[in-house]
């Protein structure tokens, strides 16, 4: 006697020839993906139109800036002759550009050193730089601290700069606090003498972009885990050994990505300069590239050989992250999963 159905099986049917037809199809390949509205506008706004943008507004002005620079082109005419890379030889035979290019070279090796040095001894002071018992914490007030280390990047560079150049100048506050001292300078010039203009200047830059750095570097210690710093100090180490051994590896990300901003920062520096020594210092002491680059453009005007020299500054500027993400590679070796 037979238990099944008419009903039953027109049932059984369908769904062996449903399932027949799907063991046809073909699985979908890893990573394909249904080429519909909603996936194609996606790509096209928040892929499509950044790509758009960076190829116009970055990539074409680039490109067109390397085509001027191999010019003779003077700003105000359109007419110009190919010239080649005679612009290029011209400014490495320049005893003024090279000048600039080796005063820029110094500031971007000397400028993020000690700015970045001082902004984490001031970040380790305000976050684990406090009492060795109870929980870990930084110095008694550390707010204030941060407020007004923080202050002087608040003010646009050309007001520091002129502010500087007034306390620098002979009858400025810098020596009449000197005098007050008992320390007679007889007026020096800070900014005008070839000994001390670029150290003055190194000054200024560093004294306007710790506060800064420094709660970049705070921000970035307080998302180390509590537990790991209690662990430190119940192993016995102290806090220059916290610091060194756990706090700097953890936030070596965040240094490299400061030392890069600060770089780039310093190889311009145009402001700082432009406000402090506006010709270029003593003997051209503290004359950078993009001044000179100023100069050539809209005093001499030679902007084929002007772009050049911006060229040449987008280059280094290049070179220089690029050996800073290397060296810092090097140094700190690569995390789990490959991340450098």
């Amino acid at each position: 006697m037979s238990l099944s159905s008419p009903g039953l099986d027109s049932a059984l049917d369908t769904a062996a020839v449903t399932a027949a037809r799907a063991g046809r199809r073909k699985a979908p390949r890893l990573g394909q993906r249904r080429l519909t509205f909603d996936y194609v506008s996606f790509l096209l706004v928040f892929l499509g139109l950044p790509l758009v943008i960076f190829l116009v507004f970055v990539i074409s002005p680039f490109i067109q800036a390397v085509y001027y620079s191999m010019t003779n082109w003077t700003g105000f005419s359109p007419n110009m002759q190919f010239v080649g890379v005679q612009n290029f030889v011209k400014l490495f035979q320049d005893s003024t550009f090279l000048q600039a290019m080796g005063n820029n070279i110094l500031l971007a090796i000397v400028v993020p050193l000690i700015t970045i040095v001082i902004a984490l001894i001031f970040a380790s002071m305000i976050t684990v730089g406090g009492p060795s018992h109870g929980n870990v914490r930084g110095l008694k007030g550390s707010s204030f601290y941060r407020v007004v280390s923080f202050f002087p990047y608040v003010i646009p560079a050309i007001v520091i700069a002129i502010l500087w150049s007034m306390i620098y100048s002979p009858t400025g506050l810098l020596n009449g606090a000197l005098g007050v001292l008992g320390i007679d300078n007889k007026q020096w010039a800070w900014l005008g003498e070839q000994s001390t203009a670029m150290g003055a200047t190194i000054f200024v830059i560093v004294w306007s972009m710790v506060g800064f750095y420094m709660i970049l570097f705070i921000a970035a210690i307080k998302g180390i885990p509590g537990e790991t710093l209690e662990a430190a100090r119940i192993d016995g180490a102290g806090r220059f050994r916290t610091v060194t051994s756990i706090v700097l590896p953890q936030i070596r990300d965040n240094v490299q990505t400061a030392y890069v901003y600060l770089g780039i920062m310093a190889l311009d520096a145009f402001v700082y300069m432009a406000g402090l020594n506006s010709t270029g210092g003593p003997s051209n002491s503290t004359l950078v590239m993009s001044q000179y680059l100023f100069r050539t453009a809209f005093e001499k005007g030679q902007f084929g050989l002007a772009t050049a020299m911006g060229v040449v500054l987008a280059v280094i500027t290049l070179l220089f992250a690029a050996l800073v993400i290397g060296v810092f590679r090097l140094i700190g070796g690569k995390d789990e999963g490959g991340r450098s």
